[in-house]
This record gives C-alpha cells, structure tokens and sequence, in this order.
C-alpha cells in the first residue's frame, strides 16, 4: 500500500460519534472532530459537551477582556483537560495553528482567546478543553469492532450548527437510528 492509498483510509476532518458498543461511557453522546488520524494515532476534539463555564469565564482566570461572553466551552477529552484548543475557520494566523481541513483551522496558543476577547477573533469558533487521543491502531481498532460512526465533516455544520443540535444532525446526515444499529457486522 502507497503512502497516498494510506492516507486516503485516515479520517482527519472527519466527526466520530459513539456508538452503543463503545465501552468507554464518556464519550456516549459526545461528537468528536478529528484533527489528526494517521500511522501514529489519532486527535479529536469532541465538541458537544459544554462544561460548567463559560468562555467568558476562562478570558476573566486569563486576565483577558470578554468577561460577558456567555460562549460554552466544551469537554474536548480526558486528556489533557487543563490544554486548550481553539477549532475556527481560516483567516488570521495565530501563534500556534495548524489546517485541519478545508475550511477548518485549529489554534492552540492565547492569542486566538485575547483576540476573541477584544472582538477581533474569528467571526465562528468552538473552544474546547483537553482531546481524545489514541494510539498507533487503536482507533483503527475500534472501527472495526463498531464502537465509532464516521461522517465527513464541513464547515457549516461544524461553526454553523448549535451545538445541543449537533449530535442529531450528523446522524441524520448519516441517515442512521442508534437504535437500530447491530454490533455484528454482515456479509453479503
């Protein structure tokens, strides 16, 4: 297999949702979006699951202005939840951003936040703490025994979808019902 066919099996860009077969409680319900899937591993920020604090919160900790920003922050993973990450369309250079996909940058230095804060940020973003990760093959791994669902991922339904609705619109893009998925897997 070509290093080009290797990555064309790689998901970075992509949404991960658990499915009922995931043994890993904490991530039932969670979207996730892959901003890393290759040999070594993979990263994911899951971007529905606010905690209890705001955005606002957070800048005021930082000694940032936009206290009165009322934006959730969300649970991005179990690790690493004291990092922050930044997902946000193209436009200003930060710091510390890298593409993820087309129409999708992630940041993770403060200025992005001191930005936000002074109203000078990006017009869309999703602030989330700490990330999903996993080993070389483990998430490949979990693929195949049918504790994740995979949807291409775009722009809009990733800045422009309210986040409590963002769970049931990727699954309808998907046109699946949890409820009706097997853990088996047949062949014709």
């Amino acid at each position: 297999m070509t290093a080009q066919t290797r990555a064309a099996h790689y998901l970075r860009g992509q949404f991960l949702l658990a499915t009922p077969f995931l043994e890993d409680p904490r991530f039932h319900g969670g979207v996730i979006y892959l901003c890393e899937h290759n040999e070594d591993g993979a990263l994911g920020v899951m971007i529905n699951r606010p905690l209890d604090i705001s955005l606002g919160e957070i800048l005021e900790q930082l000694d940032m202005d936009g206290a009165e920003l009322e934006e959730p922050v969300f649970e991005g993973g179990p690790v690493q939840p004291e990092r922050g990450f930044v997902l946000h369309p193209p436009g200003r250079t930060w710091v510390n951003t890298a593409a993820v996909a087309d129409g999708v940058m992630l940041t993770t230095s403060r200025d992005i936040l001191q930005a936000i804060g002074e109203d000078a940020g990006p017009e869309h973003f999703r602030v989330a703490l700490g990330y999903a990760g996993w080993g070389e093959g483990q998430l490949e791994g979990e693929l195949a025994s049918n504790a994740w669902l995979t949807c291409p991922a775009t722009p809009d339904l990733l800045f422009k979808t309210e986040w409590s609705q963002l769970h049931g619109a990727v699954l309808r893009r998907l046109g699946i019902n949890l409820n009706q998925l097997s853990e088996t897997v047949g062949h014709a």
